[in-house]
Protein backbone atom coordinates (compact mmCIF):
# COMPACT_ATOMS: atom_id res chain seq x y z
CA UNK A 1 0.00 0.00 0.00
CA UNK A 2 1.52 3.60 -0.78
CA UNK A 3 1.36 6.00 2.05
CA UNK A 4 -1.26 8.88 1.30
CA UNK A 5 -0.18 10.87 4.64
CA UNK A 6 -0.73 13.75 4.39
CA UNK A 7 -3.48 13.37 1.49
CA UNK A 8 -3.71 16.43 -0.72
CA UNK A 9 -7.36 18.29 -1.21
CA UNK A 10 -7.28 18.18 -4.54
CA UNK A 11 -9.42 15.19 -5.62
CA UNK A 12 -12.50 15.32 -4.65
CA UNK A 13 -16.38 14.13 -5.58
CA UNK A 14 -19.63 15.34 -4.82
CA UNK A 15 -22.68 12.67 -5.09
CA UNK A 16 -26.25 13.64 -4.82
CA UNK A 17 -27.68 10.38 -4.15
CA UNK A 18 -31.81 10.71 -4.31
CA UNK A 19 -32.49 13.47 -6.71
CA UNK A 20 -31.73 13.60 -10.40
CA UNK A 21 -28.76 15.98 -10.92
CA UNK A 22 -26.88 15.72 -14.07
CA UNK A 23 -23.35 15.47 -14.12
CA UNK A 24 -22.27 18.78 -13.90
CA UNK A 25 -24.39 19.32 -10.18
CA UNK A 26 -21.35 16.75 -9.04
CA UNK A 27 -18.83 19.48 -9.84
CA UNK A 28 -17.57 21.72 -7.82
CA UNK A 29 -14.24 23.76 -7.00
CA UNK A 30 -14.57 23.31 -3.59
CA UNK A 31 -16.53 21.83 -0.48
CA UNK A 32 -15.69 23.25 2.98
CA UNK A 33 -17.90 22.82 6.35
CA UNK A 34 -16.71 18.99 6.78
CA UNK A 35 -16.65 19.36 10.81
CA UNK A 36 -18.59 18.69 14.19
CA UNK A 37 -18.16 19.98 17.51
CA UNK A 38 -19.62 19.25 20.82
CA UNK A 39 -21.89 21.95 22.37
CA UNK A 40 -21.25 22.14 25.77
CA UNK A 41 -23.43 23.71 28.74
CA UNK A 42 -22.48 24.65 32.31
CA UNK A 43 -24.06 23.84 35.35
CA UNK A 44 -22.91 25.07 38.50
CA UNK A 45 -22.86 22.96 41.84
CA UNK A 46 -23.79 24.58 44.68
CA UNK A 47 -21.39 25.39 47.18
CA UNK A 48 -18.40 24.22 44.82
CA UNK A 49 -17.22 27.97 43.85
CA UNK A 50 -14.26 27.10 41.60
CA UNK A 51 -15.55 25.56 38.47
CA UNK A 52 -18.05 24.71 36.55
CA UNK A 53 -19.12 21.42 35.87
CA UNK A 54 -18.82 21.08 31.52
CA UNK A 55 -21.42 18.79 30.15
CA UNK A 56 -22.46 17.28 26.68
CA UNK A 57 -25.43 18.93 24.98
CA UNK A 58 -25.16 17.65 21.34
CA UNK A 59 -23.33 17.76 18.23
CA UNK A 60 -22.96 20.93 15.76
CA UNK A 61 -22.49 20.89 11.93
CA UNK A 62 -22.02 23.98 10.29
CA UNK A 63 -23.29 24.14 6.83
CA UNK A 64 -21.65 23.17 3.89
CA UNK A 65 -20.28 25.31 1.65
CA UNK A 66 -19.86 23.99 -2.35
CA UNK A 67 -18.37 26.21 -4.58
CA UNK A 68 -18.35 25.66 -8.58
CA UNK A 69 -18.00 28.06 -11.70
CA UNK A 70 -21.65 29.72 -12.64
CA UNK A 71 -24.33 27.17 -14.36
CA UNK A 72 -26.76 28.80 -16.06
CA UNK A 73 -29.57 26.07 -15.55
CA UNK A 74 -29.01 23.16 -13.97
CA UNK A 75 -31.07 20.73 -11.44
CA UNK A 76 -29.55 21.61 -8.35
CA UNK A 77 -29.70 24.92 -8.94
CA UNK A 78 -34.05 24.74 -9.45
CA UNK A 79 -33.78 22.20 -6.39
CA UNK A 80 -32.15 25.52 -4.67
CA UNK A 81 -34.47 27.86 -6.51
CA UNK A 82 -37.57 25.87 -5.57
CA UNK A 83 -36.68 26.25 -1.93
CA UNK A 84 -35.90 30.14 -2.38
CA UNK A 85 -38.37 31.10 -4.41
CA UNK A 86 -41.23 28.77 -3.17
CA UNK A 87 -40.36 28.04 0.01
CA UNK A 88 -40.64 24.53 -1.08
CA UNK A 89 -37.62 22.50 0.54
CA UNK A 90 -36.79 18.34 0.09
CA UNK A 91 -34.01 17.08 2.00
CA UNK A 92 -30.91 15.10 -0.16
CA UNK A 93 -28.57 12.99 1.00
CA UNK A 94 -24.93 13.06 -0.75
CA UNK A 95 -21.48 12.15 0.07
CA UNK A 96 -18.41 13.85 0.12
CA UNK A 97 -15.09 11.86 -0.94
CA UNK A 98 -11.92 12.30 -0.72
CA UNK A 99 -9.55 10.53 -3.87
CA UNK A 100 -5.50 9.99 -3.61
CA UNK A 101 -3.98 10.33 -7.00
CA UNK A 102 -5.16 7.45 -8.82
CA UNK A 103 -8.74 8.70 -8.44
CA UNK A 104 -9.14 6.04 -5.48
CA UNK A 105 -11.44 6.87 -1.96
CA UNK A 106 -9.19 7.69 1.14
CA UNK A 107 -12.23 9.13 3.12
CA UNK A 108 -15.67 9.63 2.40
CA UNK A 109 -18.57 11.61 4.59
CA UNK A 110 -22.17 10.90 3.83
CA UNK A 111 -24.15 13.71 4.60
CA UNK A 112 -27.73 13.05 5.74
CA UNK A 113 -30.73 15.52 5.18
CA UNK A 114 -29.42 18.47 3.23
CA UNK A 115 -31.52 21.40 2.46
CA UNK A 116 -30.54 24.53 0.44
CA UNK A 117 -30.18 27.87 3.06
CA UNK A 118 -28.09 30.30 1.10
CA UNK A 119 -27.54 30.82 -3.11
CA UNK A 120 -24.90 32.93 -4.06
CA UNK A 121 -22.83 34.51 -7.10
CA UNK A 122 -20.07 36.00 -7.01
CA UNK A 123 -19.91 39.88 -7.94
CA UNK A 124 -19.49 41.61 -11.39
CA UNK A 125 -16.84 43.26 -12.29
CA UNK A 126 -16.20 45.32 -15.59
CA UNK A 127 -12.72 45.81 -14.54
CA UNK A 128 -11.71 41.94 -14.32
CA UNK A 129 -12.47 39.04 -16.49
CA UNK A 130 -12.80 36.71 -13.14
CA UNK A 131 -14.95 33.69 -13.65
CA UNK A 132 -18.35 34.03 -11.92
CA UNK A 133 -18.58 31.83 -8.95
CA UNK A 134 -21.86 30.53 -7.58
CA UNK A 135 -21.77 28.83 -4.07
CA UNK A 136 -24.39 26.88 -2.82
CA UNK A 137 -24.85 26.32 1.00
CA UNK A 138 -26.37 23.26 2.88
CA UNK A 139 -27.77 23.14 6.14
CA UNK A 140 -28.01 19.43 6.55
CA UNK A 141 -28.92 16.50 10.00
CA UNK A 142 -25.40 15.19 10.67
CA UNK A 143 -22.93 13.17 8.73
CA UNK A 144 -21.20 9.35 9.06
CA UNK A 145 -17.45 8.48 8.05
CA UNK A 146 -17.80 5.15 6.98
CA UNK A 147 -14.54 2.75 6.96
CA UNK A 148 -12.76 2.30 3.93
CA UNK A 149 -10.89 -0.69 3.46
CA UNK A 150 -7.43 0.96 2.52
CA UNK A 151 -5.67 -1.83 2.33
CA UNK A 152 -7.34 -2.84 -0.97
CA UNK A 153 -5.78 -0.15 -2.32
Amino acid sequence: MINYYPPRGFHFQVQFLNQQFAVIDSMFQSVSGLSASVEMSEVAEGGENRFKHKLPQGIRFPNLVLKRGMVSDSALIRWCNSAMENFEFSRVDLIVVLMNEQMLPLKTWNIKGALPVKCEVSEFNAETSNIVIETIELSYKYFTIPSLDLGAI
